[in-house]
């Protein structure tokens, strides 16, 4: 590495660091817009207690995109939206796997690592995508529309995966789709996403399912126009999990990783994030010059995670996820479909 990027001991400087190797006064220096002064002690004994742990397990936290800033910018080993972490799940070479996310998240974890211990800090911590279809709907979709090809979003149960011949994200679905060749596609739960993609691709009829996510579904065209209105130029950035009343008013539409790519790529000058109010908030940590305003929406299952239950379920090595073995081989392998399909 070139002296210009070393600080003074011969390391990377403390703003590339990973949180695991940086100390605790540096760690506050990240997230201090975001959490109180008063409210750090608490946090920093947590903090220096998870950072023990993950060395003593051989242990990594995996934090999705809509985690508060104080587990995403300091226990988080690998960060990022569904299809970064389903990629780096299946990279890693840890023994034990904390997801900092929601259930369907740890299950793809363990679909990619049988073998490792992959641990869920709440298994409280849920989707409304996920619960809104079973392995009994895609049985019922396949007999109404024999072959016709399955392509099920992530954020669904391993059952679910399991019956569908390959998983797409947000951030690939259009890619996934299009990889099918295929002039019919059944493409499940989000039926919001599916429609986004539709528009996308006029040449291929896309059936869909009635499922919604309970965070992008409140998002109307309204507030877009309210915060146009309320900020001149402002750049609006939409999750395609929204209606798509709210995508065609939007500058752009895509992944959390597509919306950080943009933000850190194009760095407009005022933002608005059509989705989960973390993301704003942890993007914000890392773009200073980028005012992000409001609307947004929290996503209570997110927040289940906190600080406190990722010390615990590393402590404890619970709450353990399982996947049945009968699910695990047709399940990888449409997850392993997905992750061979490039956006």
């Amino acid at each position: 590495m070139d002296a210009a990027f070393l600080d003074r001991a011969g390391d990377p400087p403390l703003a590339t660091r990973p949180p695991a190797t940086l100390p605790l006064a540096a760690l506050y220096d990240r997230v201090r817009h975001h959490v109180p002064a008063i409210e750090w002690p608490a946090l920093a004994e947590d903090i220096a207690a998870i950072q023990a742990l993950k060395r003593a397990r051989n242990a990594v936290v995996l934090a999705h995109n809509y985690q508060s800033p104080e587990i995403f910018h300091t226990v988080a080993d690998i960060v990022g939206d569904s299809l970064a972490l389903a990629r780096e799940a299946a990279r890693t070479d840890a023994d034990v796997i904390v997801l900092a996310g929601v259930h369907f998240m740890a299950e793809t974890a363990k679909i990619l690592n049988p073998d490792k211990t992959v641990l869920i800090p709440d298994p409280a911590a849920g989707c409304s995508l996920a619960d809104s279809i079973t392995a009994a709907d895609v049985r019922d979709l396949r007999r109404r529309y024999p072959g016709v090809p399955v392509v099920t979003y992530v954020n669904t149960s391993a059952a679910v995966k399991a019956g569908s011949d390959l998983c797409c994200t947000s951030g690939n679905a259009k890619a996934v789709v299009e990889s099918l060749g295929a002039p019919r596609v059944l493409m499940i739960p989000d039926e919001y996403l599916a429609r986004n993609v539709q528009a996308e691709l006029p040449h291929i009829e896309i059936l869909t399912w009635a499922g919604h996510c309970e965070v992008h579904e409140r998002f109307t065209a309204d507030d877009i126009r309210e915060a146009r209105e309320a900020y001149p130029g402002v750049t609006v950035l939409a999750h395609p999990e929204c209606p798509p009343a709210v995508v065609a008013q939007a500058d752009f539409a895509g992944s959390t990783a597509a919306m950080q790519d943009y933000v850190e790529t194009r760095r407009p000058a005022q933002v608005v994030l059509i989705t989960e109010c973390a993301m704003a908030d942890n993007l914000a940590i890392r773009n200073p010059d980028v005012a992000f305003v409001k609307p947004c929406n929290l996503c209570p299952h997110m927040k289940r995670i906190t600080l406190g239950k990722i010390r615990r379920s590393l402590e404890e090595l619970t709450h353990e996820v399982t996947v049945p073995d009968a699910l695990i081989a047709p399940a990888r392998r449409a997850v392993e479909r997905m992750l061979a399909v490039r956006p």
